[in-house]
């Protein structure tokens, strides 16, 4: 009885460690080897009796539907940042007529008070420091950037994304690929400096 206890407990600690550090139960496989038992059968009377002493609530259609009753894993609070497609002329970057699709973010990540949104990388020309095509680029909504600071600057009704630096008579735009000549021009405007990237593998 002492030893149908221990593993009773032994079960339990583990579902808790599991959950907390997973976000979502084990199966019943999953816990057999973790207690080095062989029997799903005999889990699942640990997992009743853990039901009944109300340490637990399961459902019985799911493989994964375990709650520990004493864990409340908080929800992540996000926010949701604007993917901007085809800026259009003389409007402001985030017009809702520039937003194609809204991409949500945990809230604990944004480290600044500041308007983000994001850009879908087109060509090569950062491949140099990691930046690829059709990557998704987290840009802070500011106009204030200082020399080697990787900006969005919008040329010619042209967005691009470059590293920048002012000069004595010109702003120099540095692509971070060998093959690529900087762009220089008088001026032009700044939409937002990089905070990071997105990219899927799909």
């Amino acid at each position: 009885m002492e030893c149908e206890r221990n593993r009773q407990a032994e079960i339990y600690e583990f579902l808790k460690g599991y959950t907390e550090s997973k976000g979502y139960p084990p199966t019943v496989r999953e816990i057999c080897k973790a207690v080095s038992l062989s029997s799903t059968s005999t889990v699942h009377g640990h997992l009743q009796r853990l039901e009944k002493k109300g340490l637990i609530k399961r459902d019985p259609t799911k493989p994964r539907a375990l709650e520990i009753v004493e864990i409340s894993v908080p929800k992540k609070e996000m926010i949701d940042i604007p993917i901007i497609g085809k800026i259009k002329k003389r409007l402001p970057i985030l017009s809702p007529e520039n937003i194609e699709d809204m991409f949500p973010i945990p809230l604990d990540y944004i480290k600044h008070d500041n308007e983000l949104f994001m850009l879908r990388v087109s060509g090569q020309s950062m491949v140099n420091i990691g930046i690829r095509d059709k990557d998704l680029a987290i840009i802070e909504n500011t106009e204030n950037v200082i020399n080697g600071d990787i900006v969005v600057a919008l040329i010619n009704d042209v967005i691009t994304i470059k590293r920048f630096f002012k000069e004595k008579d010109h702003i120099r735009l540095q692509p971070e690929n060998d093959s690529m000549k900087p762009i220089l021009v008088d001026d032009c405007k700044i939409l937002g400096k990089l905070l990071g990237i997105f990219r899927s593998f799909k």
